[in-house]
């Protein structure tokens, strides 16, 4: 647990030290005796930890050359120490920005799972005393066509009478797995691309990167608060997850993470929000040690009890005065859905102010791919698998919007993060809410659903489109009525069966959707029909939307 410890030193002095294993001292570290829970001078503790420990794994080195301590007994792990994880050994290729394309848009900033790109906007005279120091002529003009004049930061900043900023992108190829998400949520705009990966690009990036660093922070002014995206603008406040973790290449669940992070840090301040967090992919990825990603307080809690844990300590905090503090609690559709569903009820039925991010992968990606009651009916799973007798998981899914909806004075969303404002709205609405709330995220588990590393974004609008996983937002204070309460805004054809295609005019149905994922491919034989199955779950979509439909007054 890291809540007492502060933000690691990030200056590049630090680093050139790594690799020091000398015999480590408790009293050097201001731990007064073995039996102190938390050392009495975190800053110090932080400055070894990041210089010997961290550079001891880097070497290879930690498992065998660093002695036990009291805080590693105690499972501390300082902040934010997984930026000084290097995974440029990972992936071939790396996300390259097309001169004059980019639009500011932020939304491959917004995607990546890794923080790999990020984003700033800097004024002309402050960009040009920056490039001046850069002695190579190459070098500097590499730099600067890193930054774009944009219609959002140039013409409309001038056309308000504020100074305008060029926009420049930067990739951190120490973060960068390659998985190519950045290219897919740019889309239409074509601005990046992924190219071959050699060890003069990855230095070059490596340069462009600490250049990148060295800028001063985005003036306030180029960060409005109806464009939604531009939170990420704001690293101070917005980046609480530093990426370095040890999720999958493209991982979906991350991008939940760490948007939900930049939308509470942005509003209510990077000191003012703590996780509690169920086992699975999330607790694994996100606590390797000695390589921690979060910037805030969190602690890992058994499978199925974190809303419990989460219930002891929002009492404790309000004992302490800290009611304004932000606590969430974190679980994929294993510990909220199943195991811990008992746990999560009896939070939500307690009225506490505690706020849940459901990492809604459909399967129990921790162990394997196991089919949870969160699966869809027809999905090939491990203990549902697709045989002659049985065509995969049987059952139908668990709709715990829906369940979460049925307890009193609770908030609840159903969203995606390829739905940016819809995801961010969803957030800033939990956190505002007086009560307990939850936040249901689809999050594309490439292994598992049988999808490229790239393909995130693509999937978690297909499963909207399709029915798979309809958007909704579900406030009670908006009136007495369900259908006051409920809101279907931001999926397509919200009156209709099903999402209509403009070009074609046919219907895009669950049976379309599951055309995309490996985990529905035994379901078609070889022209391409879908199995009786298959039908039963589209079936079993259609009426899941028709019933939101009557819930929310559209039908």
């Amino acid at each position: 647990m890291a809540s007492q410890l502060k933000e690691p030193p990030s200056n590049t002095t630090e680093k050139k030290t790594l690799g020091e294993s000398e015999a480590l001292n408790p009293q050097e570290l201001g731990l007064t005796s073995e039996l102190d829970p938390f050392p009495a001078d975190p800053e110090q503790y932080n400055a070894d930890f990041n210089r010997r420990i961290i550079g001891a794994y880097a070497n290879h080195q930690g498992a065998t050359g660093l002695p036990a301590d009291p805080g590693t007994a105690r499972s501390l792990i300082p902040p934010g120490t997984a930026a000084m994880r290097d995974f440029s050994y990972v992936g071939t290729e790396l996300p390259e920005l097309v001169e004059g394309a980019c639009v500011g848009c932020m939304e491959c900033v917004t995607e990546c799972p890794d923080c790999a790109i990020l984003a700033a906007v800097v004024e002309a005279p402050a960009l040009d005393t920056a490039l001046a120091g850069v002695a190579e002529p190459g070098e500097r003009g590499w730099l600067q066509r890193q930054w774009t004049w944009t219609t959002k930061y140039g013409d409309a900043v001038t056309k308000r009478g504020e100074k305008p900023g060029l926009f420049g992108l930067f990739v951190d190829p120490t973060k960068c797995k390659g998985c190519g998400e950045c290219v897919t949520a740019c889309g239409e705009h074509k601005a990046l691309r992924m190219v071959p990966k050699d060890a003069a690009k990855v230095a070059r990036y490596r340069r462009g990167f600490e250049f990148f660093r060295r800028m001063p922070p985005t003036p306030a002014h180029f960060i409005r608060d109806k464009v939604l995206a531009d939170m990420m603008l704001s690293l101070e406040r917005s980046l609480l997850y530093v990426g370095g973790a040890g999720s999958c290449p493209g991982c979906g669940e991350a991008t939940a993470i760490r948007m939900m992070l930049a939308a509470t840090g942005f509003v209510h301040g990077s000191d003012s929000v703590a996780i509690v967090a169920a086992t699975g992919c999330n607790t694994v990825y996100g606590s390797t040690y000695p390589y921690n990603p979060f910037k805030v307080p969190w602690t890992n809690s058994l499978f199925e009890n974190a809303p419990a844990v989460a219930m002891g300590t929002r009492l404790r905090w309000n004992q302490m005065g800290w009611g304004a503090k932000r606590l969430w609690v974190i679980g994929g559709d294993g510990a909220l859905y199943d195991i811990g569903f008992a746990s999560f009820s009896r939070m939500l039925a307690s009225g506490m102010d505690i706020k849940v991010l459901v990492l809604d992968s459909q399967v129990y990606s921790n162990t394997g791919g196991q089919a949870s009651t969160a699966s869809f009916t027809a999905q090939d799973a491990k203990m549902s698998p697709f045989g002659t007798e049985i065509a995969g998981k049987q059952e139908h899914r668990k709709e715990l919007g829906l369940l979460a909806m049925m307890h009193p004075d609770t908030f609840v969303a159903q969203t995606t993060c390829a739905h940016i404002n819809h995801f961010y709205r969803a957030v800033m609405h939990a956190n505002a809410y007086p009560g307990p709330a939850v936040v249901n995220v689809y999050t594309t588990c490439q292994p598992e659903h049988g999808v490229g590393e790239e393909c995130a974004v693509a999937q978690a609008r297909l499963a909207v489109e399709g029915r798979a996983f309809p958007l909704f937002v579900y406030d009670p204070r908006k009136g007495e009525k369900l259908s006051e309460r409920l809101s279907l805004q931001g999926n397509p054809n919200p009156t209709g069966d099903w999402t209509v295609d403009r070009l074609s005019g046919k219907p895009f149905t669950f049976i379309d959707f599951a055309r995309s994922e490996a985990r529905f491919a035994k379901h078609f034989d070889g022209d391409g029909n879908p199995s009786p199955m298959l039908r039963r779950a589209e079936a079993d979509r259609l009426a899941g939307w028709r019933l939101l439909q009557e819930l929310a007054g559209v039908r």
